[in-house]
């Protein structure tokens, strides 16, 4: 049995699609921690899984979609040499600039001035409070240099995290493959290559 740790994405939630296809459906052994239990930065979901890799170790997979793909790329970065395998979904390498971009000049010396935004949380369906070491941390975390076998799904239609950023990061590691599917940002319609892409790994 294949023993997974999750990161779900910054809107998604512990007991989402994913973490639940693969315990359900692929009968993995999951643990699915809620990422922004020590607040939203991505240095602070990085240390969630951190810390879960230390308590309940160890793993065969860090998986992660989006921002939590890019939480699990930082662990593999910050733990070289434990041994596990990366799955990362729709992985938000790039952050600062994506949210650079969302937030638009004017929107970013407010956040800046204020030092933090309101953000609504759709997973939440409520108001939550960013503060700007969100982007501080996301400046020196965006493009972590994987250190363990990585397969990265993304959808070509993605809009919110675009396909070039993991084009980017496959072509600049031998321990990247970049799997392209015909699909959006939560790649609801690929959860049957989750089971492939661990095959990939030498994991079933």
């Amino acid at each position: 049995m294949v023993k997974v740790l999750f990161a779900h994405g910054f809107e998604g939630t512990p007991n989402g699609s994913k973490p639940t296809y693969m315990a359900d459906k692929l009968g993995w052994e999951v643990i699915s921690p809620m990422m922004s239990e020590l607040g939203w930065t991505i240095e602070q979901e990085t240390e969630v899984l951190l810390r879960v890799l230390d308590e309940d170790g160890p793993f065969d997979l860090i998986a992660g979609s989006s921002m939590g793909g890019l939480a699990a790329a930082n662990a593999s970065a910050l733990r070289p040499d434990e041994n596990f395998a990366l799955l990362l979904i729709a992985p938000a390498f790039g952050l600062a600039d994506l949210w650079r971009k969302g937030a638009g000049e004017d929107g970013l010396a407010e956040w800046k001035e204020h030092g933090e935004a309101p953000y609504f949380h759709h997973g939440f369906e409520e108001n939550i409070m960013l503060g700007w070491d969100f982007m501080e941390s996301a400046e020196l975390m965006s493009w972590p240099e994987l250190a363990h076998p990585t397969v990265i799904l993304h959808g070509t239609e993605d809009d919110v995290v675009p396909i070039e950023n993991s084009r980017k990061v496959a072509a600049g590691s031998e321990l990247v493959e970049l799997v392209e599917i015909e699909d959006g940002h939560r790649m609801l319609e690929s959860l049957d290559h989750l089971a492939s892409a661990v095959e990939k790994l030498g994991l079933s």
